[in-house]
């Protein structure tokens, strides 16, 4: 019976790449020189009395690679939908055009560069901080296990096996971030 222990790995692995997943929409969001419609998403529009992600009150569009358009599809949302971007620290300002608002993206001054290269740094410590609290999980499964009757080599294995799992995962933490950091201060 002590041979049929198992530790679900795949499951460990399923909520690292969780950790992954989340880190890449953060790094979305974060504005560098050139526009993304995912840079808008995190900004809530105060809609029909509750908070509305700004992509759900309206079409976003990039159609040049310095400018991001949204059209509201509701004309009494417009006004709020344009405070909601002045507020959300994007440092964009909107500009109005009927229903359309116009972000047009400016140039990133190296000061500001250096500032969005320290916020995926964190983005991707909180990433490295989730992964670790997985593989904790995952120590704490194979303990109550070797309680359970697994052999200490077996235990060992399994050790080392979420190990390597948890180092492969952060080291993709590690290149997403330098990819990101790099086209932060691509200029």
């Amino acid at each position: 019976m002590a041979d049929e222990i198992e530790i679900d790995t795949d499951d460990l692995e399923r909520r690292m790449n969780g950790a992954m997943d989340s880190l890449r929409h953060e790094f979305g969001s974060l504005r560098t020189g050139r526009a993304s419609a995912s840079m808008v998403e995190p900004v809530m529009v105060d809609a029909y009395g509750s908070p509305t992600p700004i992509n759900q009150i309206g079409t976003v569009n990039v159609p040049e690679p310095r400018m991001v358009t949204i059209n509201i599809w509701d004309k009494s949302l417009v006004g709020k939908a344009e405070k909601a971007i002045r507020e959300s620290g994007l440092g964009i300002n909107p500009q109005l055009n009927g229903t359309i608002i116009m972000l047009p993206i400016p140039e990133l001054n190296e000061e500001r560069r250096r500032e969005l290269t320290k916020v995926a740094a964190q983005y991707a410590e909180h990433a490295r901080v989730a992964i670790r609290n997985v593989r904790r999980d995952g120590m704490d499964q194979i303990k109550k296990a070797k309680g359970a009757g697994m052999s200490e080599d077996d235990q060992k294995l399994w050790e080392d096996e979420v190990q390597t799992l948890t180092d492969r995962m952060i080291g993709k933490v590690d290149e997403a971030l330098e990819a990101k950091q790099a086209e932060i201060m691509q200029v």
